[in-house]
C-alpha cells in the first residue's frame, strides 16, 4: 500500500503550482495570493511557510503570523496539523475556510494551548459590480501625513473587533508600522469632521484579482447614520473601478452588518471560522 507523505515546504520551485491553486480560489485565498504574487513562496521574503501536500497541490496551508489552511480535504487537514504540532505555536490566529480551519482546530486543540475565542461561522461575501447604493463622498483615501489623526481610530477598530490591545508587547511600534504601511500604499480609507476620524475602513489585502476589506470603525457618537454603509461602498467602489472583486468576511451573528453589506450588494459565496489566541 502506498503511503501518502506529509505536508512538505513549498519554495519558489512551487511557485506556478502555487498561483494555480490560489487562483482556484481567489476570494478566499486572497490574504496569501496578495504577498504570493508580491515576494514569491520563499519563506524568508514571505514572512512565513507554505506546506503543501501532493505533487498538484491537493492541500495548501500558510504558516506565519496566521496560520491559514487554504486547500484540501481531512487527509491534508491532518497533515497541516502533523507539521504544525512539531513546533511551538507562533500564530496569533488560525483563519480561513470554515470547512478547513475548524477540522484543523479539532486536530490541534489537544496540543496547543487554550483559544482565546472560537468564532466558527463568519460568511465571506463578495461583489464584483458598482455598489447599490451611493458611496459616500467624503471617504478618501487616508495621507501619510494624517497618521497621528488616523492611528487612535485603527486602535479603537482592534480592540473592539479583536478584544486585545494591539500596542501589547512593542509599545505599538509594530501596529503603527503596518498602518503606515496600509496609508502608504493608499489602502486605508477616512473621512473627517472638525479633524475627527468618523469612519475608517483598509483594504487589507490586495492581491491581482481581488481586494480585501477589513477594519470597517465607525466613531460611536456617529452610528446609526448609515455611515458605515455609505462609507464600505465607497471603498467598493474604489476596487470595483480597479477592475477587483471586494470581499470581506463578518460574524454570523453581526446581522445589521450582514444586511448593510447586503445592501450594498455583496453576496455571501462561503463561510470563515477564526480562532483567536
Amino acid at each position: 500500500m502506498l503511503r501518502t507523505a506529509g505536508a512538505r515546504l513549498l519554495d519558489d520551485r512551487d511557485r506556478s503550482k502555487v498561483r494555480s491553486a490560489l487562483d482556484a480560489d481567489p476570494v478566499a485565498t486572497c490574504m496569501v495570493a496578495s504577498r504570493v504574487e508580491t515576494v514569491g513562496v520563499e519563506p524568508w521574503r514571505l514572512g512565513g511557510e507554505l506546506w503543501g501536500v501532493g505533487g498538484r497541490l491537493d492541500g495548501l496551508c500558510f504558516s506565519g503570523a496566521n496560520l491559514v489552511p487554504l486547500r484540501g480535504e481531512r487527509t491534508e487537514v491532518r497533515h497541516f496539523a502533523e507539521r504544525a504540532r512539531r513546533q511551538r505555536r507562533h500564530c496569533s490566529s488560525l483563519v480561513g475556510r470554515r470547512e478547513l480551519v475548524l477540522p484543523l482546530w479539532e486536530e490541534l486543540q489537544e496540543y496547543w494551548d487554550a483559544a482565546r475565542e472560537v468564532r466558527p461561522d463568519q460568511p465571506l461575501m463578495a461583489t464584483a459590480t458598482a455598489p447599490s447604493i451611493d458611496p459616500d463622498p467624503e471617504v478618501r483615501q487616508t495621507r501619510p501625513d494624517e497618521l497621528e489623526r488616523y492611528l487612535p481610530a485603527a486602535i479603537a477598530m482592534f480592540l473592539e473587533e479583536v478584544g486585545v490591545d494591539p500596542r501589547l508587547g512593542d509599545g505599538g511600534a509594530g501596529y503603527r508600522a503596518r498602518v503606515a504601511e496600509l496609508i502608504g500604499a493608499g489602502r486605508a480609507f477616512v473621512r473627517f469632521e472638525q479633524g475627527e476620524v468618523v469612519f475608517k475602513a483598509e483594504i487589507g489585502a490586495l492581491s491581482s484579482r481581488v481586494g480585501q476589506i477589513q477594519g470597517v470603525w465607525v466613531h460611536p457618537d456617529w452610528r446609526g447614520r448609515g455611515l458605515g454603509q455609505a462609507g464600505t461602498a465607497a471603498v467598493v467602489a474604489h476596487l470595483v473601478r480597479a477592475r477587483r472583486v471586494a470581499s470581506l468576511y463578518v460574524n454570523a451573528f453581526n446581522t445589521p452588518a450582514r444586511r448593510a453589506y447586503e445592501r450594498i450588494g455583496f453576496e455571501q459565496v462561503g463561510s470563515f471560522a477564526t480562532v483567536l489566541f
